[in-house]
């Protein structure tokens, strides 16, 4: 069973920066596209980010010029670098994967708070 484990989580300040990251196990990682969505309070679901295997990259308009996906390929990690925070960006993080389509696993979500 696929695994997905994200870390990274916490609170920032507004206009401030986190790093998450996504360790993978029990996949063949370069051939997943992976992603990142985020669930903030009484809103549903959306996506974030995703990468393919291949490297091709997809951003929501909202995050756009500001988030960074990545992906080290040898060590089964995945990143998203989050830049210029706003309180908006509050949410729970989560960290997808998926062969057929970027969500098919989910990890179990870390949170991100971003206030003053």
């Amino acid at each position: 069973q696929v695994q997905l484990v994200e870390s990274g989580g916490g609170l920032v300040q507004p206009g401030g920066s986190l790093r998450l990251s996504c360790a993978a196990s029990k996949m063949i990682f370069r051939l997943y596209t992976m992603g990142w969505y985020r669930q903030a309070p009484g809103k549903q679901r959306e996506l974030v980010a995703t990468i393919t295997g291949g490297g091709s990259i997809n951003y929501a308009d909202s995050v756009k010029g500001r988030f960074t996906i990545s992906r080290d390929n040898a060590k089964n990690t995945v990143y998203l670098q989050m830049s210029s925070l706003k309180p908006e960006d509050t949410a729970v993080y989560y960290c997808t994967g998926g062969l057929a389509r970027a969500n098919e696993y989910w990890g179990q979500g870390t949170q991100v708070t971003v206030s003053s």
